[in-house]
């Protein structure tokens, strides 16, 4: 058997999709009771990692009514628990290189279809921000962080806009 730390990263996109009144989307997955997380999934061969982002909100979404706003400034990792490693993605791979975007969302509640060729979530809410990290499987915690560090701003800052806008 192959070391884990030998292994490489998956190249992978996390897309932090957000509403109008700052509120970011999570889905339950359908194979962890429980676990709530935000879209991501792999990078195709060539492909940009922007156009990955907005392939994997139709594909596990339903919906790529979104707008890119802002990105991580550089890839972040997370290995899986040694438990997981062997199991997923055919084994060939340690963890995640991730390439974060926060998207705001451009559709209506009624755009988000779960019922995809491929499901991944069987349920999905808005939730506060700072609500994420409580919500995600413990090894994944500290890339929520962080995404929420880098991200967050934006987030807050394009929402903070968007309600005024609404008032005026």
């Amino acid at each position: 058997m192959t070391a884990p730390d030998s292994l490489p990263y998956r190249p992978c996109v996390g897309i932090m999709l957000f509403d109008a009144r700052g509120r970011v989307f999570v889905g339950r997955r359908i194979d962890t009771p429980d676990a709530w997380q935000m879209p991501q999934g792999g990078i195709d061969d060539g492909e940009a990692p922007e156009a990955a982002a907005l392939r994997e909100l139709e594909e596990e979404i339903g919906t790529a009514a979104a707008v890119i706003e802002a990105g991580t400034a550089g890839w972040l990792t997370y290995d899986l628990p040694g438990h997981l490693v062997g199991k997923l993605w055919g084994g060939r791979w340690r963890g995640q290189r991730q390439k974060w975007f926060a998207c705001r969302f451009t559709g209506t509640d009624q755009d988000i279809r779960l019922d995809t060729a491929h499901p991944e979530f069987d349920a999905w809410r808005w939730v506060g921000i700072d609500e994420l990290t409580s919500l995600i499987v413990p090894f994944k915690k500290a890339i929520y962080a962080a995404v929420i560090e880098e991200l967050g701003p934006a987030v807050r800052q394009r929402a903070a806009g968007t309600s005024q806008a609404e008032r005026s």
